[in-house]
C-alpha cells in the first residue's frame, strides 16, 4: 500500500492543501493536534471570519512587503480571492464586502466557514486524525521518510507543513513547525509580533477598559519619526490597546523594538486639520459663552475620553466657555489632533493573530511550495516568513499557498 501524503495542521492552509491534494488523486492524512479543524479561522475577524480582501490580485499583493508579495504572487494568481469565495458561496455562505475591502459572511459566522470547509474535506475523502500532535519530521539524508507522533511513526515520503506560526498559542499554533523545519535544515527568520494587541501604561490616561475610538488615525513614532499609521477603530483594554488600528501598526513597532519603544499618538478628527479644528472650537466658544466646551468634543469623539482631553488642556469639566483662554483652545486642538498615549510597553505576541518571521522564503520555491532543502517537504501559510496587514490578507496567503502546496505534493505523490 502506498504511503499517504501527510499534511500537518488543519488550519486554513492545511484544509485547502489537503482538499486539493486529495482531489488531485493523492491519499491524504491530515494531522491536527487539537480536536477540531480551523481553530484560528474560528477566532478570525472577532468570530465572523474576515475571509479575504476584495480587489484585483495585484492590488491585494501591494498590501504585503515586496519580498513577501513577490513570493506569494504565483500562488495568489493560481488560487485567487474569488476562488475561495466561490468555494464557500457555492455551499451556502452569503458574503459581503465592507467599504475597506474586507470580506465577511453576511449573517453567518466563522463556524459556518469552518463547517463548509469540513464538507469539502469529507467529499475529497481526506482522512483527518485529531488530537495527533506531531513531534518530529524524519528526513535522513535530506529526504522525508516519516513523521512521528510520540511513540507512533507514520511512514511517508511527502509532508506538507501547515502548522502556522506562534501567534495565539491557545489556538494550537505554538511554533512547532519552526523547530521541525530547523531540525531538518531550514533557516528560521527571527519571530516578531505582527498583528497583535499592545500593552502600555494607562494609569495617567485614566481611560476605562472597553472604551472604543471610531475612525481615528493611530500613529507610532520612534525618535519623533512616524514609522507607521493606520486609520480605523481602536479599543482600550485593561492594560493597553487592541483593534484594527493597533493590529495594523504592530509589525513596524516590533521591527523598531531594538531601537527604542514606539510612542503612540491618536488623531481623533482625521478629516479636519489643526486650523479647522481651532477655528471651530473658537467659534463654538464665542457663540456660547455661558455654556461648556464639552458638547463640541463629544460630537467629534467618544464620550469616555472627554474628561481626559479636557484635563490635558487644563480645562475643568465645569468651566464655561467665556473663561477658556486662547492657550487652552490651542492645547485642546493639539490634543484632538495628536493625543499622546505614551510608549508601548510590550507587543503581545501570544495574543496576536499573525507573526512575522518563520521559514526563510529563499529556501522555498514560490511556484510549487517545495522545500529547496528537503526532498518531499512542502511549506505553506504562516510557517513561512510572511505577514500581511490586517484585512483578510493573511488568510488569502494561507488559502493560496496551501492550494499550490497541495497541487504540487499530489503531483509528486502520483509519480
Amino acid at each position: 500500500m502506498k504511503r499517504p501524503l501527510v499534511v500537518i495542521g488543519a488550519g486554513a492552509t492545511g484544509i485547502i492543501a489537503s482538499y486539493k491534494a486529495a482531489m488531485d488523486g493523492a491519499t491524504v492524512l491530515l494531522l491536527e493536534k487539537t480536536d477540531r479543524i480551523g481553530t484560528k479561522i474560528l477566532i478570525s475577524g472577532g468570530g465572523k471570519c474576515n475571509i479575504t480582501h476584495d480587489g484585483p490580485i495585484n492590488s491585494v499583493l501591494k498590501a504585503f512587503r515586496k519580498n513577501e508579495a513577490d513570493f506569494i504572487r504565483p500562488s495568489c494568481f493560481r488560487f485567487t480571492n474569488q476562488d475561495i469565495l466561490n468555494m464557500l458561496t457555492e455551499r451556502g455562505l452569503n458574503v459581503y464586502t465592507r467599504e475597506d475591502g474586507r470580506i465577511f459572511p453576511v449573517d453567518q459566522t466563522a463556524k459556518d466557514v469552518a463547517r463548509i470547509l469540513h464538507t469539502y474535506l469529507q467529499d475529497a475523502n481526506v482522512h483527518i486524525k485529531f488530537e495527533a500532535p506531531v513531534t518530529e519530521i524524519l528526513a535522513p539524508g535530506g529526504k522525508v521518510e516519516a513523521v512521528r507522533l510520540g511513540d507512533e511513526t507514520i511512514p511517508t515520503n511527502h509532508v506538507i507543513l501547515c502548522t502556522g506560526g506562534s501567534s495565539f498559542p491557545k489556538s494550537g499554533t505554538t511554533g512547532d513547525g519552526y523547530v521541525w523545519a530547523k531540525s531538518i535544515g531550514h533557516t528560521i527568520v527571527p519571530i516578531l509580533a505582527a498583528l497583535a494587541p499592545v500593552d502600555l501604561p494607562l494609569q495617567n490616561l485614566q481611560i476605562k477598559a472597553g472604551v472604543p475610538l471610531r475612525d481615528i488615525i493611530l500613529k507610532a513614532r520612534v525618535q519623533n519619526k512616524v514609522i507607521a499609521q493606520w486609520r480605523g477603530d481602536m479599543l482600550f483594554t485593561h492594560t493597553g490597546l487592541t483593534g484594527p488600528c493597533v493590529l495594523g501598526i504592530t509589525r513596524e513597532i516590533s521591527d523598531h523594538w531594538q531601537t527604542e519603544p514606539a510612542k503612540l499618538e491618536v488623531d481623533l478628527i482625521p478629516d479636519l486639520n489643526f486650523e479647522q479644528i481651532q477655528t471651530r472650537l473658537t467659534q463654538f466658544k464665542n457663540e456660547r459663552p455661558g455654556s461648556q466646551i464639552r458638547p463640541f468634543i463629544e460630537q467629534k469623539t467618544t464620550r469616555g475620553i472627554v474628561p481626559r482631553l479636557l484635563a490635558t488642556a487644563e480645562i475643568g469639566e465645569e468651566d464655561i466657555n467665556q473663561h477658556i483662554t486662547k492657550k487652552q483652545i490651542n492645547i485642546l486642538t493639539q490634543t484632538l489632533k495628536a493625543w499622546q498615549l505614551g510608549p508601548v510597553k510590550e507587543v503581545l505576541l501570544d495574543r496576536g493573530e499573525v507573526v512575522a518571521g518563520g521559514v526563510d522564503l529563499d529556501e522555498v520555491d514560490p511556484h510549487t511550495m517545495r522545500s529547496h532543502k528537503v526532498q518531499g517537504l512542502y511549506l505553506a501559510g504562516e510557517v513561512l516568513d510572511i505577514a500581511g496587514p490586517v484585512g483578510g490578507y493573511n488568510l488569502q496567503a494561507a488559502w493560496s499557498t496551501g492550494f499550490v502546496a497541495g497541487e504540487t505534493a499530489a503531483a509528486d505523490w502520483l509519480t
